[in-house]
């Protein structure tokens, strides 16, 4: 659906050069929910920008279904934006006009019959729950209904792509869970292509079957959301990773632990099914090792499921080493280094 090649898009000022995408190649697949996500500055609202030409690439080639976007005319590239709707932080509603009129605008200007209007409005409406506040303004909305608004009126002209710049950023924990729900809907419902960009990895973890991560302007690492989630590679990932899983107890937990006696903590990681089989007690069991769970938990990712485990083996070296080379023939397992207590 959506190709970046070797995409770079430098800004010059008077002073200087800012590169705020450097040499970055995506794919993006037709029914994909894809993510990209990095720190403020990482260049993800500017690689959104170059999706529909809002800016210029400055080496580098976009397509769209593979037409390359720079061979098309001025009326081509207007039509073309015409399948790509935008939802945003901000939502971007027009104050004067009532929720139906913010709809309907979209297609106004596509000059679309009236009774086509009214029709396509009244049926936005119902799919973001929102039939009751046809003739309400903006102001009168909370911050989850006016991005319904946006949604809707995303939905108007019945894009084939849907990008998502920061779409969540303004709301509460529970109102982004609804509004993630309700993009959802429109990929799976609709087979609408979704591009969206976050800071939150909550938000990727959600939705997002795919995901690149960006920094100064490069794509540092991407892949699928289970595979990203469950094998990070590099430092700023593992960041975002731990920000929504922390994967270890606090320090006064371990200290603690340390003082009961505990000497070696190991991290082992289940994926899939072997999340459902008693592997560790079976080892354990055999080699006579008996062992505590000192922190941990069992997540869901793309319909999988995922183990993170923290811990203490108990008895001699030999017996423990046993364990431990068992267990990593099926499943990753590391010891954890601690401080000094």
């Amino acid at each position: 659906m959506i190709e970046f090649s070797k995409i770079s898009k430098v800004f010059k000022t008077k002073d200087r050069e800012v590169h705020a995408v450097r040499d970055v190649n995506l794919t993006i697949d037709q029914g994909d929910i894809f993510g990209i996500i990095g720190f403020s500055g990482a260049g993800k609202s500017t690689l959104l920008r170059l999706v529909n030409l809002l800016e210029a690439p400055s080496t580098g080639t976009v397509k769209i279904q593979g037409t390359d976007l720079a061979t098309l005319s001025q009326k081509d590239l207007r039509q073309l934006r015409r399948r790509i709707g935008m939802i945003f932080q901000n939502f971007n509603l027009m104050t004067s006009r009532t929720v139906a009129g913010n709809i309907s605008y979209p297609l106004k200007l596509a000059g679309t019959p009236k009774a086509e209007i009214d029709r396509r409005t009244a049926e936005l409406l119902r799919f973001v729950g929102l039939s009751e506040k046809a003739r309400d303004y903006p102001e009168q909305l909370s911050g989850g209904q006016k991005q319904r608004v946006g949604i809707a009126r995303a939905l108007a002209t019945n894009p084939d792509i849907l990008i998502c710049d920061e779409a969540t950023s303004a709301l509460d924990p529970e109102t982004t869970a609804d509004i993630l729900k309700l993009l959802k809907r429109v990929n799976e419902e609709f087979g609408i292509t979704v591009l969206l960009i976050t800071h939150e990895m909550n938000v990727i973890q959600s939705i997002c079957n795919r995901v690149a991560v960006m920094e100064q302007g490069q794509v540092i690492e991407q892949g699928d959301v289970y595979d990203v989630f469950t094998q990070p590679q590099h430092p700023t990932t593992q960041r975002f990773i731990q920000s929504v899983h922390q994967d270890i107890p606090s320090e006064q937990i371990l200290k603690e632990w340390q003082k009961s006696g505990g000497q070696h903590l190991y991290r082992v990681l289940f994926k899939g099914s072997l999340t459902h089989n008693p592997l560790l007690s079976e080892i354990t069991q055999k080699h006579q090792v008996p062992f505590n769970i000192i922190y941990g938990s069992v997540r869901e990712l793309q319909n999988k499921l995922f183990g993170n485990l923290l811990i203490s083996f108990q008895g001699n070296d030999v017996q423990v080493n046993k364990v431990i080379d068992e267990l990593s023939q099926q499943v990753e397992i590391e010891e954890v280094q601690l401080h000094e207590s």
